[in-house]
């Protein structure tokens, strides 16, 4: 059995009604729509390629923001579009983990 997707992408974008901590007051959102948008430029998008979804609670608030991408389950936070674009080149394009922000 194969993977369908050589990368699939979970970002949380869940809302806390509570005020609690949550990844949607820490930019989750932005950082989404820019990685989408710089994956789907750099043809890595498709079937066999790179999949990105929105995501609920992934229960780990506290670390947040968050994504997390499989089938490597690798969990990273982030802080702003250039830890997006370091992900995207250092482990979607050349397949290693970028440490410092691997949770």
């Amino acid at each position: 059995m194969t993977n369908y997707f050589e990368h699939h992408i979970f970002f949380c974008l869940n809302q806390r009604a509570d005020g609690a901590a949550c990844c949607m007051d820490k930019g989750a959102e932005a950082a989404f729509d820019h990685m989408k948008s710089r994956v789907k430029k750099l043809g890595l998008s498709g079937e066999g390629k790179v999949r990105i979804n929105r995501a609920g609670c992934l229960d780990r608030c506290g670390e947040g923001p968050l994504l997390v991408i499989y089938p490597q389950a690798i969990w990273y936070t982030f802080v702003d579009n250039e830890d997006i674009d370091e992900i995207i080149e250092s482990h979607l394009i050349n397949g290693k983990v970028v440490e410092r922000l691997a949770i």
